[in-house]
């Protein structure tokens, strides 16, 4: 083969020499294009320093540009400064408006009638042009008479407020613009310093960009506190005077308007005085202003507003406070968190709220001292979970935390059916035998309340005597998973911490959670879900939310047969068990009572076919009653409440447990009293108070003549009036015995200094 090095070799010669020459044609234009871009700059510099020489300023006249020159550069510099650091950071996509704002509810019963507001109290839904011109008037006069001059910054009004301060070496007259109160009230904090004054100024200047002069006013009308709880001009017109804003007049105008400088100190509910002297002031700028004449200055001035009187006590607080949280949480479920001031149809019944109410209190009234019992609770609902009525304590001014729906307390023997639940639904029956018999696990011994064994028994019998030893003896045989998730499965939502004890009610729940369980059974093993959210409307009426339409269709939890099973058995707890003072008598009736160690709670919840009732009582700071039970005075509370509730007196079966001859017995034979328990009569006789009881014109409590009424009908002969008689009567006579035996001493004591 022929030698090809030779060939090969002149080839790579030839590809390198034209790299090269590539890369010296590279070089030789880099060199020429920087000589002419070096070259252009310096001509180009030459010729602006010799245009520059025509200007040339020297002396005198060169200080004096320098320094403009300097303050220019540095101005600049500062003020972009201010923009980048000093000015708050806006993400203009968001509702920058509303940003920090909170909701203000009108709740109504279910009949449409206000029955209290919670959140804030605030209203915008009044247009601007709705709102009396002498109220924009007032308001303008004493707080930004240049409001539709300046451009978000009055410079004019700064300086005069500046020298105005100077002079009375104090501050008199403030600065800030109506948009920079706006400002100040969307988006920044109270506190006084000079970087908030920046981002007032900036964010003024910001919002009067972007609003007309109309709707900052509007803005600035609804979103300002006014005292009281109050947002807005409307608000705090329904407020003070009851009514609206559109019907104010000039006095209530100016008492309003005088309002912005400092609500706490100028409200008329709480110094009327400051109040109608802060007025007369807006009246007097008014005038200055020429906004009113002095005919109508004198007739506001000499005849001031007066304010109405506001209870905020005088509202079903626990319920609301309640329904409030739901309201928000249903708005935040159905993403209507752009609505702030809505209404909400509720399912309170206040005739039953007043039981409830009625009941805990004249219970606390006649046997709390006996019992060391000072504090109630009670929560009633349809077995559906409509929320009726709430008892969250003895008195909401003195404390505002909820016991009915807040407080963790162990519920005792009140847990069981949740035990027997579990069994079951792992194939036991009401008359499966078993053991009550002493038990032990480790070293945890559980005894009954009487100290006896009843030996081989069922589960109905041991239910409705409350026997300790067989809910644990349910443990052992179908575990302690299945008993919690047997409580979960119909609603209990509280931590229940998997210990032999939880059978027996060591866990802490609430009166709610344990009642929603309870109404879970009553529902036919629907899962009942409490509510008291019917219906939220915008101001304006629309509806923005129906339960009806938006809640999820109820669920089949629990087959019915087990449920029907478990409200029979709980039958017998009334009917033969530890709650029969519980026992209606004209309808069947099902529940559980519950007490705790050392007595600390005493429990009783119980249903019909209509409405579902947990009680509780206690003492806040856990000590123990005076062997309080749930068969004594929940049991005896649920009973005297659910007369009053149940305004049709009928029977109504039960699932598992129906209505029976004997109940329509009852019911005929005693249709005249059962009617008149509820009456106006009746309850005007029971109201009483902590600190007196008051009595009849036979020396007895008016009280106690009620409760003869209500409790003879069952022939109980050891019923709590007898209890109270005989205390009373054992009172009187210890008293009778105490003044005697004073007698004697003081008399012991007069001969002794005669000897």
């Amino acid at each position: 083969a022929p030698d090809n090095t030779g060939s090969k070799r002149l080839i790579e010669n030839s590809i390198l020499r034209k790299f090269f020459q590539f890369f010296m044609k590279l070089d030789e234009l880099f060199s020429h294009y920087a000589f002419e871009l070096h070259d252009g700059l310096r001509r180009g510099w030459l010729a602006y320093s010799q245009f520059l020489m025509r200007f040339r300023v020297t002396g005198f006249k060169r200080v004096i540009v320098d320094l403009f020159d300097d303050a220019a550069t540095f101005g600049t510099v500062f003020a972009l400064g201010v923009i980048t650091v000093a000015l708050p950071t806006l993400n203009e996509t968001d509702d920058i408006w509303n940003s920090g704002r909170q909701y203000a509810v009108t709740f109504t019963d279910i009949n449409g009638e206000i029955i209290g507001k919670r959140g804030v109290l605030q209203d915008d839904a009044i247009p601007l042009e709705e709102v009396p011109p002498h109220l924009v008037k007032a308001v303008l006069a004493t707080e930004d008479v240049r409001f539709f001059q300046h451009f978000g910054v009055d410079v004019v009004g700064t300086f005069r407020a500046m020298i105005a301060n100077a002079k009375a070496q104090d501050v008199v007259q403030g600065g800030s613009t109506l948009t920079q109160q706006l400002a100040k009230n969307l988006f920044l904090s109270p506190e006084r310093s000079l970087r908030r004054k920046v981002h007032e100024a900036f964010l003024s200047l910001w919002i009067e960009a972007r609003l007309g002069k109309a709707e900052i006013l509007k803005l600035y009308l609804d979103r300002t506190y006014l005292g009281g709880g109050t947002y807005g001009m409307e608000a705090a017109t329904q407020f003070y005077f009851g009514k609206s804003v559109r019907d104010v007049s000039l006095p209530e105008a100016a008492m309003l308007a005088g309002l912005f400088k400092a609500p706490s100190t100028y409200a008329p509910h709480v110094n009327r005085k400051a109040a109608i002297a802060r007025a007369n002031v807006v009246l007097g700028r008014m005038l200055d202003v020429g906004y009113i004449t002095q005919g109508q200055f004198l007739e506001a001035s000499q005849n001031p507003a007066k304010a109405v009187e506001n209870d905020i006590f005088a509202s079903p607080n626990y319920f609301l406070d309640w329904a409030y949280k739901e309201t928000l949480a249903v708005m935040e479920e159905q993403n209507l968190t752009d609505d702030y001031v809505v209404e909400v149809k509720t399912t309170i019944d206040l005739a039953m709220q007043k039981a409830a109410k009625l009941e805990t209190a004249n219970m606390l009234a006649a046997e709390g001292e006996r019992y060391n019992a000072s504090q109630a609770a009670l929560v009633s609902m349809t077995p559906a979970g409509a929320v009726k009525a709430i008892v969250g304590g003895h008195n909401y001014e003195e404390s505002q935390f909820n016991r009915a729906t807040d407080a963790l307390r162990q519920p005792g023997s009140a847990f069981k059916p949740f035990v027997y639940l579990a069994a079951l639904l792992d194939g036991m029956t009401p008359e499966t035998s078993i053991v009550d018999a002493p038990i032990s696990i480790g070293r945890w011994s559980p005894r009954n309340y009487s100290h006896r064994y009843a030996g081989r028994t069922n589960l109905m019998t041991a239910l409705a005597k409350s026997y300790n030893t067989v809910p644990v003896r349910i443990m052992t045989q179908v575990g302690r998973k299945k008993i919690i998730e047997a409580a979960k499965r119909v609603g209990v939502e509280a931590e229940l911490l998997s210990v032999p004890s939880m059978v027996l009610g060591a866990n802490g729940m609430t009166v709610l959670d344990i009642t929603r369980g309870y109404a879970t059974f009553a529902n036919g093993g629907r899962l009942s879900n409490p509510h008291t959210v019917l219906e939220i409307r915008r101001a304006s009426g629309e509806i923005i939310y129906n339960r009806r339409r938006h809640a999820p269709p109820e669920r089949q939890v629990i087959p019915a047969s087990v449920a029907g099973d478990l409200t029979r058995m709980m039958g017998q707890v009334i009917k033969a068990g530890t709650a029969r003072q519980a026992d209606l008598g004209y309808t069947p009736a099902a529940g559980k009572t519950g007490t705790t160690q050392s007595y600390r709670d005493a429990w009783f919840v119980g249903y019909t076919g209509k409405y579902v009732t947990g009680v509780w009582y206690g003492n806040d700071d856990y000590t123990p009653t005076r062997r309080a039970t749930g068969g004594s005075i929940p049991a005896r509370t649920w009973k005297a409440y659910m007369l009053r509730a149940d305004r049709a007196k009928r029977p109504i079966s039960l699932l598992g447990l129906p209505a029976e001859e004997e109940h329509f017995a009852f019911l005929e034979s005693n249709r005249n009293t059962l009617d008149n328990i509820g009456s106006p009569e009746v309850e005007v006789a029971a109201v009483q108070t902590d600190e007196q009881i008051q009595t009849d014109g036979s020396g007895e409590d008016a009280v106690v003549n009620v409760l003869r009424d209500m409790f003879t009908l069952f022939k109980n002969e050891d019923s709590k009036l007898k209890v109270i008689k005989r205390n009373r009567s054992k009172k009187a006579r210890r008293s009778t015995r105490n003044q005697r035996a004073e007698k004697r001493r003081q008399s012991r004591g007069t001969v002794r200094k005669r000897n």
